[in-house]
């Protein structure tokens, strides 16, 4: 399976440059010049971004992959994990994310189950359907894929909502993370989860203006905790 990338970004770019050209050609006061000069820059990054080398192919082979910053073939064999990933909401869209075998080099740029991992691919730059690549992974892949796209969905969470309580998006994914270890049944990742809670908590909840109830969040995550912590022994 082929990807193809996303057109429209190129045309929205083209579109910034063309507007900008316009004013400037019009002419106009200071800050006209400046809006003008703004869409030109701005467009002209958006253009040079859209038009640089990209291939990504998912085959019985691997993964093979042209993008900004990492040219290359991977065999399955040199790949440990490859996860469709959900961030945090706020923080970006869907990402394949591949954590490399040992020995196998690769800048890391995000982390999986507290391991490095590389982003190979941000699913919106690309026009196919991320249940089609989603598919195509599970065939190719088998075992090395995991669909981690609606864990904070699936994070099953029911909190009561007030003022000044902990971010709901920041819980959702803590909590769905947790239990997504606990449904594996890897030792492992249990304890990399737990020390993803431990250290979310160590650094202190965001506080939103509403939000989930702060002492039914601190009791489940000392639940979420104590089972992980059992998980990451077995």
């Amino acid at each position: 399976m082929e990807l193809h990338r996303e057109r429209g970004r190129q045309v929205l770019a083209a579109v910034c440059v063309l507007a900008g050209t316009v004013l400037l050609a019009t002419g106009g006061g200071p800050l006209r010049t400046t809006t003008a000069l703004g869409g030109v820059a701005l467009g002209g990054v958006g253009l040079a971004n859209s038009l640089r080398p990209f291939r990504f192919v998912i085959d019985a082979d691997g993964l093979t992959v042209r993008r900004r910053g990492l040219r290359r073939q991977l065999r399955w064999a040199e790949l440990a994990l490859v996860v469709l990933d959900r961030p945090a909401p706020g923080t970006g869209g869907v990402r394949l994310l591949g954590v490399p075998v040992e020995g196998v080099g690769l800048p890391p740029d995000a982390r999986v189950d507290g391991r490095p991992a590389t982003e190979l691919l941000d699913l919106g730059q690309v026009r196919e359907n991320p249940d089609e690549i989603a598919a195509a992974l599970a065939r190719y892949a088998g075992d090395r894929f995991r669909d981690d796209r609606d864990v904070a969905v699936r994070s099953g969470a029911e909190f009561s909502v007030g003022l000044r309580g902990y971010s709901s998006d920041v819980v959702d994914t803590l909590v769905g993370h947790a239990r997504a270890a606990l449904d594996s049944d890897d030792p492992a990742r249990c304890r990399a989860v737990r020390d993803e809670v431990a250290a979310a908590r160590a650094q202190g909840l965001p506080v939103a203006l509403r939000g989930y109830d702060v002492r039914q969040v601190d009791d489940a995550l000392d639940d979420l905790h104590a089972a992980l912590t059992e998980g990451g022994d077995a």
